[in-house]
């Protein structure tokens, strides 16, 4: 039963992807977002590469632009190309109503969220078990800090309600991000406002970004068993 589950997540993660994928269009700078829902969009878009379509990609992390390489997608850079068409990524959860958006479980939060701010379009891609009435439901929210002293900021984000947590790689060292940073993951519990604390951990000295992503959404969609909707504010 578990792996009949498995199955039906994976084939509606790729059927968000590829509607997204769908309306990228000839000229476009696209931002390439990281993660398992958006490795099948950049893989929908080297299809259409195949087939002709010409797109710039910004990737969103050394592992989306690895994957983009072997899919022959031509890609730039922000120092290139300061605003992006649109940037197709996925998420950890996605707040009904608000599209606000817990992101940063892979580990990519901070140049996730410096390419989300340059696009002009940012379409989120999900299976329906992402989307939750408050953010904070299921998932801690990631928090990047300086390692220089993380036990401090780890300390500040207590006081604000969380239980931060190390995040450790396969051989039980800190996880370093790409930018060298640690990433403490925070649980709080339902958020009854992620504005809120969004400005909250924005004033957190060592925090250098977190994974609370706030009015940035242009569109989610979500693949489920009925098909693919599209949600907007």
């Amino acid at each position: 039963m578990l792996s009949r589950l498995t199955d039906d997540i994976d084939r509606w993660k790729q059927a968000a992807a590829e509607s997204a994928a769908a309306q990228v269009s000839n000229g476009m700078i696209v931002g390439l977002g990281s993660g398992s829902t958006a490795a099948f969009a950049v893989q929908a878009l080297g299809r259409r590469i195949q087939e002709g379509l010409r797109i710039t990609g910004i990737p969103t992390s050394e592992r989306t632009a690895a994957q983009a390489r072997a899919l022959n997608i031509p890609l730039s850079t922000l120092d290139e190309h300061s605003q992006i068409d649109v940037t197709i990524d996925g998420a950890d959860e996605v707040e009904a109503g608000t599209l606000n958006l817990i992101k940063g479980h892979g580990g990519a939060l901070l140049r996730e969220k410096i390419v989300a701010e340059a696009s002009e379009r940012l379409v989120i891609v999900v299976d329906q078990s992402k989307i939750v009435d408050h953010l904070g439901a299921r998932e801690s929210v990631p928090v990047e800090v300086i390692p220089f002293g993380w036990q401090g900021a780890a300390s500040r984000l207590r006081d604000l309600g969380a239980n931060p947590l190390l995040r450790k790689d396969a051989g039980g060292e800190p996880f370093k991000s790409d930018g060298g940073h640690y990433i403490l993951d925070c649980r709080f519990g339902p958020i009854a406002s992620a504005e809120s604390l969004a400005g909250e951990l924005d004033h957190v000295v060592g925090v250098v970004e977190h994974g609370l992503f706030i009015g940035l959404t242009s569109e989610v969609r979500v693949a489920g068993a009925g098909g693919v909707t599209v949600l907007a504010v």
